[in-house]
């Protein structure tokens, strides 16, 4: 069966640690106290007492982001009504031109429906108080150079949605790459424009890693779109001054975690237009197994689904016949990876949990580490790659810089 493992891990999962962190923080607005550690430090956006924070992307520009409505009708969608085509929710991140940035609004982490079905699927239909803004500015001006920008495709887990690496996405965003996420339609949570929230489904066929590939394809050529200045939403919706025309359909790389990671080398088999990719700790598990020689760069972050516990990982790497490379986080675990390194610690101590309970769910890599990990060697990676940048020796060989990174011959 072509599906993705999911490790499972003693006691609350991560989204309901999240989910009831999220809702404990409906208290603030009521003015009932919350822990003093509840509200962080210092945190890009205006800080609200309560609210879960991102870390504020590296790089030099600030960032944009701009939703689309994406329908596909050339693909029915076997999850949905007869009739129906395969309709998606994507997001363009981009740098934004720094003189107008400010005067765009913050968006937030997830729009306030799929937010609402997040907390509903764990039990806490209440208030939305708590939950994290990000560092992109809704529909900011694109900042353009005179070149058009490498464009990073991002797909999801299994039972996720495409806000779920918005750590790495907003800083690949802010050194010049267009990133688009994609919601993989009825195998997470996504809200429409309309207000139309489709979660998953346990009574329909469900979603396989090859889906996730047509998504991307899918998306890849609605990429194309916007870089021969046409508009691929279908309400119409007013794009950023820049983005028609403005990004580079020679230089396309794609990621993704878990069953996303999966489905990324499933589309570099699909579509040489991808010329680079990178699995975070995807289990490659697709039936059958992938066997295609990959000519092009790719690149693996791995944890629970290491190559010397995963048979499949380890045939998917004996068929990489150009630049490879596989690394691990010393102490982290399938959760480690995304925006849980920073959300789960924050929300479990909101919530009263100790350290090791914590540790339990994002491993005993030092959250401020992992993020640093997740921030640097993509965006290495991608550099490389897409753009020719040699930035560093992060990708040559273990770096005096990230010592818990392990890198496997």
């Amino acid at each position: 069966m072509d599906t993705t493992p999911i490790a499972a891990h003693a006691g609350p999962t991560r989204r309901r640690v999240l989910g009831a962190a999220l809702a404990l923080g409906a208290a603030a607005p009521l003015g009932l106290a919350l822990p003093a550690s509840a509200a962080p430090s210092s945190s890009p956006p205006p800080a609200t007492p309560g609210r879960l924070t991102l870390p504020a992307p590296t790089g030099p520009f600030p960032v944009g982001m701009v939703p689309l409505h994406l329908r596909d009708e050339s693909r029915p969608d076997p999850n949905a009504r007869p009739g129906r085509y395969r309709e998606l929710m994507a997001t363009v991140w981009y740098p934004a031109r720094t003189a107008d940035a400010a005067s765009y609004p913050l968006a937030p982490w997830m729009t306030e429906g799929a937010l609402k079905a997040f907390l509903d699927d764990v039990g806490f239909p209440l208030p939305l108080s708590l939950a994290p803004l990000t560092s992109g500015h809704q529909g900011a001006p694109v900042h353009r150079t005179g070149r058009p920008l490498p464009v990073v495709l991002y797909s999801h887990g299994a039972g996720s949605h495409r806000a779920d690496h918005t750590i790495v996405v907003q800083e690949l965003a802010s050194h010049g790459f267009a990133v688009v996420t994609v919601d993989h339609t009825h195998d997470g949570i996504t809200e429409f424009p309309d207000g139309t929230v489709v979660t998953r489904d346990a009574a329909a066929p469900g979603l396989y890693p090859r889906d996730y590939a047509a998504d991307l394809l899918f998306l890849l050529d609605r990429v194309v779109d916007l870089a021969n200045g046409r508009n691929p939403d279908v309400d119409g919706r007013t794009l950023p001054a820049g983005l028609p025309g403005g990004l580079d359909t020679r230089n396309i790389g794609a990621f993704g975690w878990s069953k996303g990671g999966t489905g990324t080398a499933l589309a570099l088999v699909a579509d040489r237009r991808i010329r680079a990719g990178l699995a975070i700790d995807g289990p490659m598990a697709s039936n059958p197994a992938i066997t295609t020689d990959i000519d092009r760069p790719f690149m693996m972050m791995t944890a629970d689904f290491a190559r010397a516990t995963n048979p499949y990982a380890e045939t998917f790497w004996g068929h990489l016949r150009g630049w490879r490379l596989d690394v691990q986080a010393t102490g982290a675990v399938h959760n480690s990876y995304g925006d849980n390194m920073t959300l789960i610690p924050q929300a479990g101590r909101l919530l009263g949990m100790t350290e090791e309970q914590i540790r339990s769910k994002v491993g005993t890599l030092d959250p401020q580490r992992g993020i640093r990990v997740q921030q640097a060697y993509p965006r290495a990676f991608f550099d490389l790659h897409l753009r020719g940048r040699h930035c560093g020796d992060l990708l040559d060989g273990p770096s005096p810089a990230f010592p818990e990174v392990v890198y496997h011959p």
